[in-house]
């Protein structure tokens, strides 16, 4: 994938993002970090009390469950949007011309839902892989083996 000098790569899944930008050219990328920012999101069954309910059907004698509300999904969906917003008001402010995004195939998913236009216009890239916990040459090769 193509990174152009200056570009800003975003790394994210639904409990970290990292904001780097490629002080490189495309074809020797130099990834720094420009900011970090990790949130604390316990497994579900911590942050539930309680197992799914049930009630009775309308009809007959059968009952139905209900789906229990997955919190621990819900926060890392909250986490992707957050994320998109700060994109969003670094374009605004020109903090970049040219965006990456590194993101697990669901996180990229809820961020895309979340773009904003300013955003979008300057979305060079996206990489559905989970690079959040590998170390920034990896990502770095990684970016540069997608093609």
């Amino acid at each position: 994938m193509q990174v152009p000098h200056d570009s800003f790569v975003v790394v994210a899944d639904g409990r970290k993002m990292l904001f780097l930008r490629n002080e490189g050219d495309a074809e020797h990328l130099n990834l720094v970090v420009d900011r970090v920012r990790e949130q604390d999101n316990p497994p579900d069954r911590e942050q539930s009390t309680d197992g799914p309910g049930t009630t009775f059907s309308g009809q007959g004698n059968g009952r139905s469950s209900y789906q229990e509300t997955d919190f621990h999904q819900l926060e890392e969906d909250r986490f992707a949007a957050e994320t998109a917003e700060i994109l969003k008001k670094r374009a605004y402010n020109n903090d970049f011309e040219s965006l990456i995004v590194v993101a697990p195939p669901r996180t990229l998913g809820e961020l895309r839902k979340h773009y904003h236009k300013e955003v979008l216009d300057r979305l060079k890239g996206e990489l559905d892989k989970d690079l959040t916990g590998h170390p920034v040459a990896e990502i770095e090769k990684s970016l540069i083996a997608a093609s």
